[in-house]
């Protein structure tokens, strides 16, 4: 696992208000008060049936090496608002909390504890910057690429997108988060540095102006890279001189040495026509196997068309509207208190209550199980449990809608998973974190269990994530009892 940030304290990249509660908590006596706080979303993004789990792996590293260093401890104290006693219990911070996790690659659902933190309240309530920005944006671009990978279907697709990322961070984590969603490599040389992310390219346009004549630029790049030539043809005419010139260059300097082209690219114009017309030209040419690549403002609706208009595109390269996720930006991740844990060890579970209804929260220390058709292995839904319930797979088990409760279902003949891994335990880091090769493959193992109907792109089926009865009861008794 390679550390990104290591030549950087990201120790104060939180929320300002986080250190003056710290501060009031510690204040007030209550500081090491053990609190449990839930990351949850609400919706998934682009109106999709699901969302892909990714940013686990930088939220290790961030609370492995969180500290607080002497330029920390200067700043905090020039702001004169927060006491000695404070400033010195963060001087000698040492982080202690336990923490679960969904596992990267894993598709999640709305309402859902993906993490929980169960520590001082004031180190639980501390770290809920950074694990929201570290799962929300690359859980955001995973599950974007994913869409686009599924509409490009058995055709590969790369991430391209560095150079309209929002920040370095986000081409680099961007890039990660894209290859656990399906993305065959990155343009980003940093990424394959730091985390073995294959790199890809070849030429920008800037290449063939650089030359007297587009045959010029073609010839020298295949004497420069004859195992690996994929040439860009729409510089100044796709089909009167790019793919024509193309050809040239590989009949003249490639076959003679007995190497194949291993493609050309398209990045303007009508793709779908302009692909047709050159996977013709290069077929008669000789040269079937020479792939077509595709840029240029890609996203899964375009792929989607283009193939349906018959489009003779191999790969696609999709920059921008995969690594912003430029069509829902924001992936609305949140971290609420769901309980407090009492001296003698009793848990009062702590609920908000709002007049959006999709914004109560589930109260109480919970577990999070997905339960599989044992003939199919089919996911046919979750359940939030408490902590210490769990779900007997050699019996019928009774599931229902929390919100329309009569709706309810008897399943038999299926297997029952945690869905949750412990990543620390009093603040030590206590499983051993899986390769991005390993979250990539169990990314797609994971959306095979999916049906059909919910990974559809419009209108998808709405994946059940129930409530056990025990803690739907819970949850009951509080919203009556908080009412006014």
């Amino acid at each position: 696992m390679y550390n990104l940030d290591k030549q950087r304290n990201l120790t104060l990249l939180t929320d300002f208000y986080e250190l003056t509660m710290a501060n009031g908590y510690f204040n007030n006596g209550i500081g090491d008060r053990i609190a449990y706080f839930d990351m949850f979303y609400r919706k998934n993004p682009d109106k999709g049936g699901f969302a892909i789990m990714a940013g686990v792996e930088q939220v290790v590293e961030y609370l492995k090496n969180l500290k607080f260093d002497d330029e920390d401890i200067e700043y905090l104290r020039s702001k004169k608002m927060f006491s000695e006693d404070f400033i010195k219990y963060l001087r000698d911070f040492e982080f202690k909390c336990d923490v679960w996790a969904v596992p990267e690659g894993t598709p999640i659902f709305p309402g859902e504890p993906i993490v929980t933190v169960r520590g001082p309240v004031i180190q639980a309530q501390f770290v809920e910057t950074m694990i929201l920005l570290s799962i929300n944006h690359q859980t955001l671009i995973a599950t974007k690429t994913n869409r686009i990978v599924r509409a490009a279907g058995e055709r590969a697709v790369m991430e391209f997108g560095s150079r309209r990322a929002q920040s370095y961070d986000g081409a680099i984590y961007g890039a990660r988060a894209a290859y656990i969603g399906g993305a065959i490599g990155t343009a980003c040389t940093c990424a394959d540095r730091d985390f073995g992310i294959p790199a890809l390219g070849t030429m920008a346009h800037s290449w063939i102006q650089m030359f007297p004549s587009e045959q010029e630029a073609f010839d020298a790049y295949a004497r420069q890279y004859p195992t690996n030539c994929t040439l860009l043809v729409d510089t100044y005419n796709t089909l009167k001189s790019g793919v024509p010139h193309a050809i040239s260059t590989f009949d003249r300097i490639l076959k003679p040495q007995g190497l194949r082209p291993s493609g050309i690219r398209i990045d303007s114009g009508d793709i779908t026509y302009l692909s047709k017309k050159a996977r013709k030209m290069l077929d008669e040419a000789g040269y079937p196997d020479c792939k077509i690549c595709a840029s240029n403002s890609l996203d899964e609706y375009i792929i989607r068309d283009m193939l349906l208009q018959g489009a003779k595109v191999d790969l696609f390269g999709v920059g921008e509207r995969l690594i912003t996720s430029s069509s829902e930006p924001v992936f609305g991740g949140v971290y609420k208190l769901a309980a407090i844990e009492n001296p003698d060890g009793t848990v009062t579970p702590k609920i908000k209550i709002s007049e959006n209804v999709e914004k109560i929260t589930n109260p109480c220390r919970k577990n999070l199980w997905r339960l599989y058709d044992r003939e199919t292995g089919k996911a046919l839904g979750d359940v939030l449990t408490l902590f210490d319930e769990k779900i007997d797979d050699s019996k019928p088990y009774e599931i229902f809608d929390p919100n329309a409760t009569w709706k309810r279902k008897t399943i038999t003949n299926f297997y029952a998973r945690e869905l949750r891994v412990q990543y620390f335990k009093d603040g030590k880091l206590c499983v051993k974190m899986p390769g991005l090769e390993h979250i990539r493959e169990y990314c797609k193992q994971q959306l095979e269990t999916l049906w059909d109907e919910v990974t559809r792109f419009e209108n998808p089926h709405e994946y059940y994530v129930d409530l056990s009865q025990k803690l739907w009861d819970i949850k009951h008794d509080l919203l009556k009892s908080l009412s006014y």
